[in-house]
């Protein structure tokens, strides 16, 4: 039996919690969550890196839909309302694949039954607008997590790619971390500042998680995790999930996007933008200015390190699939975690920490945080506190 072979196997029984898939932005922006035009149910890798034919191949089994919407959006909550309505209909147009999933419970429930279980990750805490209230909304419509900032910071907390303005959290945000950990919402730390994720570390009461992140040893970038941080986990229960985005996991490739993203804005268009003329400008770059290509081993570059500082009770996968232009070589989509399964298989990992990485920390750490919040809410009322009364 090859190593693909156990890996496919393994993910029969332990399949992969995914902790960031941003198929919802890319049916906003592709056909404005026209669901006809970009059936899931079909195949769809002429549009996206995301589709159930894949997930299956994959071996998925959870995925945390991101209900991103970009942090210079004007009325961000509305947005992020419908993005969570775009989360909601795929999963009614598809129930024999998609499984609605709110707690650890119900993972475990989509599993048995062979369905993917869905759940809900808001990334940016500009989604509140400064509201503990909107927050706490979002938990009632089902967001089980929250990256406190995405790429610029927001006014209680700092962005890892902005200029420090509060030095990590301010006083609100401590706030909002508390009420998260009340809520039984998971505080995310990928984008965050490195004081941010200090800061947060030093506060919440329940595991966090990194949704979508890597080693900064490895890869000295700022979207990136310290070992300092890493080794604050295992304390903490927390579990970091290694991402795949080329630009965050090879060196090499942070250079060659700095210059791309200069050249998107000198186009007009946002660095992030996937629309067809971005990726158009995108593409005439990447012909004059060959990309570095990360690969599977990439990946498990990162992983080996973090498993080394953080143990391998505090590890996980979040592709970042449809939220990236480029993908490493043999992880172009969502059927591609076999080969990062191989990959690490190969270089000795046992199948009892394969089952850690893939399944069973991911669901760990949302049952710990609703035991913590369920602790929480005997003994603390919601917060009313305004980012005003806080910080002046």
């Amino acid at each position: 039996m090859t190593f693909l072979d156990q890996a496919r196997e393994l993910l029969r029984e332990h399949p992969v919690v995914d902790g960031h898939n941003d198929l919802p932005w890319a049916l906003r922006e592709q056909v404005r969550y026209d669901l006809d035009a970009r059936d899931i149910a079909t195949d769809q890798h002429a549009h996206l890196h995301t589709d159930i034919p894949r997930l299956r191949a994959g071996g998925v089994g959870a995925q945390y839909w991101s209900v991103y919407v970009r942090s210079d959006l004007p009325g961000a909550v509305p947005a992020t309302l419908e993005q969570i309505d775009c989360v909601r209909q795929l999963i009614d147009r598809h129930p024999d694949a998609l499984r609605a999933a709110l707690t650890a419970a119900d993972m475990e429930a989509a599993r048995a039954e062979g369905r993917i279980a869905s759940l809900m990750g808001a990334e940016g805490g500009h989604s509140i607008a400064n509201s503990l209230g909107t927050l706490r909304g979002l938990y009632a419509l089902g967001v089980r997590y929250m990256t406190l900032t995405h790429n610029d910071n927001v006014d209680w907390a700092d962005s890892a790619t902005d200029v420090s303005k509060a030095g990590g959290l301010t006083a609100f945000g401590r706030e909002v971390v508390r009420e998260m950990n009340r809520e039984g919402m998971l505080v995310d730390l990928s984008h965050v500042a490195a004081t941010t994720m200090r800061d947060a570390l030093d506060v919440s009461a329940a595991p966090v998680i990194f949704s979508h992140s890597s080693a900064r040893a490895v890869c000295d970038h700022p979207r990136n995790i310290p070992d300092d941080v890493l080794e604050r986990l295992p304390a903490n229960g927390g579990v970091a999930m290694v991402t795949f985005v080329p630009k965050f996991v090879l060196q090499a490739a942070v250079d060659w996007t700095a210059a791309a993203d200069d050249n998107m804005r000198a186009h007009g268009f946002h660095h992030l933008d996937t629309t067809a003329e971005a990726m158009a400008v995108h593409r005439a770059f990447e012909t004059a200015n060959p990309r570095p290509v990360a690969t599977v081993a990439t990946v498990a570059d990162h992983l080996d390190h973090m498993r080394e500082v953080a143990g391998v009770d505090h590890l996980g996968i979040g592709g970042d699939y449809d939220g990236t232009a480029f993908t490493p070589e043999g992880l172009g989509d969502v059927s591609g975690y076999p080969r990062l399964l191989a990959e690490l298989l190969e270089r000795g990992w046992s199948t009892s920490d394969l089952a850690k990485l893939t399944w069973q920390n991911a669901v760990r750490v949302l049952g710990a945080a609703e035991d913590v919040a369920r602790d929480l809410r005997a003994t603390r009322a919601p917060s009313h506190a305004t980012i005003e009364s806080l910080d002046g």
